[in-house]
C-alpha cells in the first residue's frame, strides 16, 4: 500500500471539509447581514408610513418584523396597535411576552398601559399596585422600573415607584435627582421645591443646580413666596443647616428684595463668625443691581470687623467705589457728596498718596470738580497725581485728561489744550489718544473757534470708538448746519457757552443761556439743539420724566433731524433704566433698528432689544 498517497488524500478531504465549513459560515453570516439590512429598510419604511399618517401600512410592516424577531420589534408593533386602537391584539401579544419573560418588568408595565388606554383602569391599577408591592430591594432595579414607566409616558407611576423604592430601601435620600427631574417635567413646583429641600440636607453641593433649576422654572412672585415658606420651615426645624439660609438670601435677590437679602446674609455671617466672604460677594451682586445702599451696608460690616481681616482693604475700596457709583447714577442726596469726599480723604490719610491710591485721588478730584465745585482743590489733587512716579501709562493719561477738564473749568483753556495735546502725542491712534483729540476739538468749540474744531472732528468720524465717532459726527454737523447761513456763528457761540455750563454741571445758568438765544437771535435754527440740551440738563437733574417729554418732541416731530436717532435711543435708555418701563424701552430700541438703520446706535440698540425680549441674558 502507498501510505504517502493515502495520507495526501486524507489531508485533501480534511482541507475540502474545512473550506466547506468556512463557506457555510460565510453564507450564514451573509444571510444574517442581508436579513438585518432588509429589516432596517422595512423599519425605515414603516416609520415613513407612520410620519405620513398611513398607520395601517406601518402596522403591517411592524407585524412582519415582529414575527421575525418578537423581542426586537415588540415595542414598535405595540405602539402601532395602540395608535390604531387594536386593543385586543395589543393585549394578546403583550400577555405572550409576559409569559415568555416573567422577570422583565417592561411587559406588565405595557400590559397596564394597554388596559389604561382602552379605559379599563381597574386592571391597570391592579398591575401597578402589584408592581409596587413587589418592588425588589435593589436600587438599580427600582430605577429601571421607574424609567420604563417614564418611557411609556406614565410619569405619575414613575414617581410612585421612586417613592415606594425609598420605603423598600429604607432610605429617604435616594432618587432625589430623578424625582426632581420628573417634578420639573410635570411643572409640579411645590414637590420640586420639597425635593430640593430633601436633597440639600445631605448634598449641599447641589445648591448651584437648585438655583439654576428654580430660576428657570419659577414664573412669578407666588412661586418665590412658596419657596420662602418652605425654607423658613426647614430652617426652623434644622437651624444648623446653613445652606438654606444661603438659598433664602438668593430667593430675596430674585424678588429684588435687596434689603432683606442683606439682612439674611448678615445674620448668617454673624452666626458663623466668618471672614465676610459671602457678604463681599453679595455686595458685588447688589452693586451690579444698583442696590447701592444695601451694598454699602455690607461693606461697612466687613470694615467693622477690623484691619486684621483679609477683606478690610478691598471692602474699604469697594465701598468708596460703590458710593461713587451711587452718586454718578444720580441716586444721592447732598450729604452723600460730603460723606464720600471724607471717605476718600480718610483712605488717602490711611494709605498715603501713592501709585496704589492714585485711582482714589482721581475719583476724589472728579467729585470735587463736578459735584462739589471745588475746582481749585481738584486741580491741585490731579497735579499731584500726574506727578506720582511709576504710575501706569493708561491711568496717567486718564488723570491728565481729567486735569485738562479741570483747567477748562478754572478758565485755563491754554493749559487744558497743552495737556490734551500731550496725551494725543503719547497715544496716537488709540482710544485714549482719540479721546484727547475730541476734548481738544470740544474746547475749541466752547471758545468759538469752529473752523479748527470742525477740522479735528471730521478726522474723528472714523475713530475706533463708536461713542467718540458718534459724538464727533454730531458736533461736526452741528457746527456746519449753524454756520452755513450765519458765518459769524453768534447764535451757535451762545449755544456753545450753554453747552460748557452743562459740562460744568451748572444747569441753572445753562438754562438761562439757552432761553436767551431766541431773544438775542430770533431767526436762529437751533430749536432742536436747544431741546436736546435741555433734555441733557433734565437728565443731569434726575428729572427723567421731563427729559422724556423733550426727547419725544424731537423723535416725533423732527424724525430726520440731526438728534432724532440720539433722542430715540436716549428714550429707550431712560425707560429701561430709570422709568422702569421695559415695554416702552423695547419699542424705542426697535425703532432704532427699523427706522435708523445707519445710526451708530444700531448695534447697541439691537443688543438691548434682544436682551429685553429674552433672547440674550441680562448684562452683569
Amino acid at each position: 500500500m502507498n501510505y504517502t498517497n493515502t495520507s495526501i488524500q486524507i489531508n485533501s478531504i480534511k482541507y475540502l471539509f474545512l473550506n466547506m465549513k468556512r463557506v457555510f459560515v460565510l453564507i450564514a453570516l451573509l444571510i444574517c447581514v442581508l436579513g438585518a439590512s432588509a429589516q432596517t429598510e422595512d423599519l425605515q419604511l414603516a416609520q415613513q408610513f407612520t410620519t405620513n399618517g398611513e398607520l395601517q401600512k406601518a402596522s403591517d410592516i411592524y407585524l412582519k418584523l415582529y414575527k421575525q424577531n418578537n423581542e426586537a420589534f415588540y415595542s414598535f408593533y405595540l405602539r402601532s396597535l395602540l395608535s390604531l386602537k387594536k386593543f385586543d391584539e395589543a393585549e394578546s401579544i403583550t400577555k405572550k411576552m409576559v409569559k415568555q419573560h416573567p422577570k422583565d418588568y417592561q411587559y406588565p408595565i405595557n400590559l397596564a398601559r394597554v388596559y389604561h388606554e382602552r379605559g379599563n383602569q381597574d386592571k391597570a391599577e391592579s398591575i401597578y399596585n402589584d408592581l409596587l408591592k413587589n418592588l425588589p430591594a435593589d436600587q438599580g432595579e427600582i430605577s429601571s422600573i421607574a424609567t420604563q414607566f417614564y418611557q411609556s409616558e406614565n410619569l405619575d407611576q414613575a414617581i410612585k415607584v421612586f417613592e415606594q423604592g425609598r420605603k423598600v430601601l429604607h432610605n429617604e435620600q435616594v432618587f432625589s435627582s430623578e424625582l426632581i427631574s420628573l417634578y420639573r417635567y410635570k411643572h409640579d413646583k411645590v414637590s420640586m421645591v420639597n425635593e430640593y429641600v430633601n436633597l440639600l440636607q445631605t448634598n449641599p453641593e447641589y445648591i448651584f443646580q437648585a438655583k439654576s433649576a428654580l430660576s428657570t422654572t419659577f414664573e412669578n412672585g407666588r412661586d418665590y413666596d412658596m419657596l420662602k415658606t418652605a425654607l423658613l420651615k426647614i430652617m426652623q426645624q434644622k437651624p444648623q443647616l446653613t445652606i438654606f439660609a444661603d438659598l433664602l438670601t438668593w430667593q430675596f435677590l430674585q424678588q429684588k428684595q435687596f434689603d432683606m437679602a442683606m439682612n439674611q446674609a448678615l445674620a448668617l455671617s454673624r452666626r458663623l463668625n466668618d471672614g465676610g466672604n459671602s457678604i463681599y460677594e453679595l455686595c458685588q451682586t447688589l452693586t451690579a443691581n444698583q442696590a447701592y445702599d444695601e451694598a454699602i451696608r455690607g461693606y461697612e460690616y466687613i470694615i467693622s470687623k477690623g484691619t486684621a481681616q483679609d477683606l478690610y482693604i478691598p471692602a474699604k475700596i469697594e465701598m468708596i467705589n460703590t458710593k461713587n457709583l451711587k452718586i454718578t447714577s444720580g441716586k444721592y442726596a447732598q450729604p452723600d457728596l460730603l460723606d464720600l469726599e471724607k471717605n476718600y480723604l480718610d483712605l488717602l490719610t490711611e494709605f498715603g498718596r501713592t501709585t496704589n491710591t492714585a485711582f482714589a485721588m482721581q475719583k476724589l478730584a472728579k467729585l470735587q470738580a463736578f459735584k462739589l465745585h471745588k475746582t481749585l482743590d481738584a486741580q491741585k489733587l490731579l497735579e499731584q497725581t500726574v506727578n506720582i512716579a511709576g504710575l501706569r501709562p493708561n491711568l496717567l493719561a486718564d488723570c491728565k485728561l481729567d486735569l485738562g477738564d479741570v483747567y477748562l473749568l478754572n478758565g485755563k483753556p491754554w493749559e487744558a489744550t497743552l495737556i490734551y495735546s500731550q496725551v494725543e502725542k503719547d497715544f496716537p491712534g488709540t482710544n485714549i489718544g482719540q479721546d484727547a483729540t475730541y476734548r481738544n476739538a470740544k474746547l475749541a468749540y466752547y471758545t468759538g473757534d469752529f473752523v479748527w474744531a470742525k477740522g479735528q472732528l471730521d478726522v474723528l468720524k472714523a475713530a475706533t470708538s463708536q461713542l467718540i465717532a458718534n459724538d464727533a459726527l454730531n458736533l461736526s454737523l452741528l457746527i456746519s448746519d449753524h454756520t452755513a447761513f450765519d458765518s459769524t456763528g453768534n447764535a451757535l457761540k451762545m449755544y456753545a457757552r450753554a453747552d460748557l455750563m452743562i459740562f460744568k454741571e451748572d444747569p441753572d445758568k445753562a438754562v438761562i443761556t439757552l432761553d436767551s438765544i431766541d431773544k438775542a437771535f430770533p431767526q436762529n435754527t437751533l430749536t432742536n439743539d436747544i431741546l436736546m440740551a435741555k433734555a441733557r440738563i433734565l437728565i443731569q437733574k434726575n428729572d427723567y420724566t421731563g427729559a422724556a417729554i423733550a426727547l419725544k418732541k424731537i423723535a416725533e416731530e423732527h424724525k430726520t433731524d440731526l438728534w432724532a436717532d440720539d433722542a430715540v435711543f436716549m428714550l429707550g435708555d431712560i425707560y429701561e433704566k430709570h422709568l422702569d418701563d421695559k415695554k416702552q424701552a423695547q419699542a424705542y430700541y426697535q425703532k432704532i433698528i427699523t427706522d435708523y438703520a445707519s445710526s451708530l446706535w444700531l448695534n447697541e440698540a439691537r443688543k438691548r432689544f434682544r436682551t429685553l425680549r429674552g433672547d440674550l441674558p441680562p448684562a452683569s
